[in-house]
């Protein structure tokens, strides 16, 4: 048997990326280091062969042959810099086999490796650094020295200097020698920071479909300032928040000009313009809801996107012998324009018109506002304008009519790593909508809402997950006669207590008359646990309850639901089916029966 040390090994291995092979008879051995094994059978391409059930004599030596280099690398990795491998192939070392050989039927391959003592670090030397700069713990004399940490250390010193400016940083010269009869690495890395640069030219290919100031303007590059990669991120972000591009890639030049100065080259493919989207969401209870959308992505050529949507709700829904309920509509249209008054600024201008025919009233609503949208950072953003609404309700045999000049405000924080399907993260937001009557219907106040949800993941691959939300709202500073009805508040149905019907909980006036409140508080939980890689299944209960002042109090009625779910992954979100039934509710509501919903994304 031939055994080869590292050095020979580097040398002889070739990678290969080319199909696997398999076989019956592989023996992966792995001495004195335990804890190793797994890690080098997970870089092994015969372990990766034999799991491939293929038996070309070819393949199981290429990937013999190329079994040194990897294994090698899987060593380094963890700092074992003194290890043996041997390969033999029914008894024969592969890397002293001919690629071109015919071996016909191999009967029995054997990987041994002995790794060695784990090498840890004499010197571990690195400069000069920026101020700052943060290099690894681990990079340091007596640690462990896998090859990963020296990388890492020459990364971190890189960045440290661009970070302040020098664009061109890198790696001026190394020393790493492995001291074999001490076990000992000694790295020494010397940094060429370069001069400090500054943003020279911007250019742009592939985008003839915007004009460019406009490109400039939502880029809000920077030029003539430090450089600083921070700020590159930042162009290549509002770029791609214009939606109008499939792809961007931004390019920084090879050298600095004259005058210290780095072009970035801006690669930007784009979407086709136009796009059409639809929506469906089904319970037993509210009946179907249809949604669907028609978008321009640069109606102007400046990048500006046209929505127009629609939406159909309570479609075979459960209609009462008392009340309205039944099919309400919409449609709205929203215009934006990105980079208004400042890059990270989207002015939008909307309108809406619905027709809401609900169990306590009917409404007739039409909306006209305009805004900005103010992205703050990857996980904030605000939204503030002004808007005129009016709306028409029949209530109770008579017919209001309520006209108001509203100021909305929000803001929203997201944390989660996927909005459809989270495992982790936080979601909040926060709305104060202040508004002034004009006409003698219709009161002075502000209406507040807010939303927050969590999400905590454990098990193997996150498969538990732990999901809860509290949200609400509360109308302010005028009587709820004098706010229109679909301001008001109720509870009930998938998007608050499952189980119950759609708006079932509200208030009663003095006259005697059902409406919705002036506050609510919902509470839901829900326990997921991932049974396969594309079935999950769900436990949950809600809570809801309505006041009939800006916060309910002890006499306001509550509700309660639970239910199970079922969850199927698909690559664009689950496909939810929850069924629920009602745990507590007021003496006069029916507390019987289940209800059902269907949708694409988890509850909340």
């Amino acid at each position: 048997m031939v055994r080869r040390s590292f050095a020979a090994i580097a040398a002889a291995g070739v990678l290969w990326t080319g199909p696997a092979a398999s076989f019956d008879n592989l023996t992966f051995t792995v001495t004195g280091e335990e804890d190793l094994e797994e890690g080098l059978r997970a870089a092994s391409l015969l372990v990766a062969t034999q799991d491939e059930d293929v038996t070309d004599p070819a393949e199981i030596l290429a990937a013999a042959r190329a079994e040194y280099g990897r294994l090698v690398g899987a060593l380094y990795s963890e700092g074992y810099y003194g290890g043996v491998i041997s390969v033999t192939i029914d008894g024969r070392e592969a890397a002293e086999i001919s690629p071109l050989a015919d071996l016909g039927r191999i009967g029995r391959v054997v990987v041994t490796v002995d790794p060695g003592a784990r090498f840890r670090f004499s010197q571990a030397d690195i400069g000069p650094l920026a101020p700052d700069t943060e290099i690894p713990e681990e990079f340091a004399v007596g640690e462990p020295a896998p090859s990963g940490v020296i990388v890492e250390a020459a990364r971190s010193a890189v960045t440290g200097w661009r970070a302040v400016g020098h664009a061109k940083a890198e790696v001026a010269g190394q020393s790493v020698v492995a001291q074999h009869d001490r076990g000992m690495i000694a790295a020494e890395i010397a940094m060429g920071p370069g001069p400090r640069a500054r943003f020279g030219r911007l250019t742009f290919t592939g985008s003839n479909d915007v004009r460019e100031e406009r490109l400039r303007a939502i880029a809000g590059y920077p030029r003539g300032e430090v450089f600083d990669p921070e700020e590159l991120e930042d162009v290549e972000r509002r770029l791609r928040q214009t939606q109008v591009f499939s792809a961007v890639a931004l390019t920084e030049a090879e050298t600095l000009n004259y005058d210290d100065t780095l072009d970035i080259r801006a690669d930007l493919v784009a979407y086709p313009p136009r796009r059409i989207g639809f929506g469906a969401e089904y319970s037993t209870d509210d009946g179907a809801t249809l949604t669907a959308f028609w978008l321009h992505r640069n109606l102007f050529g400046g990048a500006e996107r046209l929505r127009i949507d629609g939406s159909v709700s309570g479609l075979g829904s459960d209609e009462t012998d008392e009340g309205n309920a039944g099919t309400d509509y919409g449609v709205g249209i929203r215009l934006e324009r990105p980079a208004t008054f400042s890059p990270e600024n989207t002015l939008f201008v909307e309108a809406r018109a619905e027709r809401l025919n609900e169990e306590d009233y009917t409404s007739n609503v039409g909306t006209l506002g305009f805004g900005i949208n103010r992205y703050v950072n990857d996980r904030i953003e605000v939204e503030y304008g002004l808007a005129y609404r009016f709306s028409r309700v029949e209530a109770d045999g008579e017919t209001t009519d309520y006209s108001m000049l509203t100021a909305p405000l929000s803001g929203t924080y997201d944390s989660r790593e996927n909005e459809l399907d989270p495992k982790g993260g936080f979601y909040a937001a926060l709305g104060v909508t202040p508004f002034y009557g004009l006409n003698d219907e219709t009161g002075d106040g502000a209406r507040l809402t807010w939303d927050g949800r969590t999400y905590v993941s454990f098990g193997a691959d996150d498969r538990f997950t732990l999901a809860g939300r509290v949200q609400g709202g509360s109308i302010a500073g005028a009587d709820l006669e004098r706010v229109p009805n679909d301001y008001r508040f109720y509870s009930g149905g998938g998007g608050t207590v499952r189980g119950h019907s759609y708006q079932s909980l509200g208030v009663t006036l003095d006259d005697g008359v059902e409406s919705g409140g002036a506050s609510f508080v919902g509470v839901s939980a829900e326990a997921r646990i991932g049974v396969t890689e594309s079935i999950g299944v769900v436990a949950f209960y809600d809570y809801g309850i309505v006041g009939r002042d800006a916060f309910p109090g002890s006499d306001s009625e509550d509700h309660a639901g639970a239910g199970l779910g079922l969850r199927y992954l698909t690559p664009i979100g689950p496909i939810r089916l929850d069924v629920a039934t009602p745990v507590s509710s007021p003496e006069d509501e029916d507390a019987s029966g289940v209800e059902v919903y269907i949708g694409i994304g988890q509850a909340f």
